[in-house]
């Protein structure tokens, strides 16, 4: 089943414009495309494994992705000590495995804070302003946090695809 609702979740990125709108564009495009195949589920089939052998989930990857925000916009470029929720170090795959049917909507809700939070905070970057992560590693742009954050949303875009066409026969691009 093909079923068309994505303007309701995102806006085709522009095709013209400068570097920061066209950056944010597709970044928010891939964050609208995770929003759709997530939409109109119920709790239950959020946290359902779908692709075997994969225990993995759409829940989990709305989780996960949350953790990609926090991890590189909040800790790694703003320096937010306590930014990561959702994994332990008894549970370092918690963002994917501890989900539960009943924390959904505060799930989905939670990543939609924290995206904005995102926003607000790479606003007050210049593309050129360079940062380390705290686990060390080569400086990095934030031109370039852009990029790998696109990259991410592509590729868990894809899983989220196979997921919801088990769930209930959604696809679309």
């Amino acid at each position: 089943m093909t079923t068309d609702t994505s303007a309701q979740f995102r806006t085709d990125p522009p095709s013209t414009g400068d570097e920061r709108a066209l950056l944010q564009g597709f970044l928010d495009f891939h964050r609208g495309t995770l929003l759709w195949k997530v939409s109109a589920l119920s709790g239950d089939e959020l946290v359902r494994p779908t692709v075997d052998p994969s225990g993995m989930t759409l829940l989990g990857l709305v989780r996960h992705l949350t953790e990609v925000e926090r991890y590189w916009f909040h800790l790694s470029l703003d320096g937010r000590i306590d930014a990561l929720k959702f994994w332990t170090d008894e549970h370092p795959d918690g963002d994917f495995d501890l989900v539960s049917a009943a924390e959904a909507e505060a799930d989905l809700l939670t990543f939609r804070q924290v995206v904005s939070e995102s926003d607000a905070i790479a606003r007050g970057y210049d593309l050129d302003h360079e940062f380390t992560r705290p686990r060390g590693g080569p400086d990095l742009s934030v031109r370039w946090l852009y990029i790998h954050m696109i990259e991410e949303y592509s590729r868990h875009n894809g899983h989220a695809d196979l997921l919801r066409e088990r769930i209930d026969g959604l696809v679309g691009e």
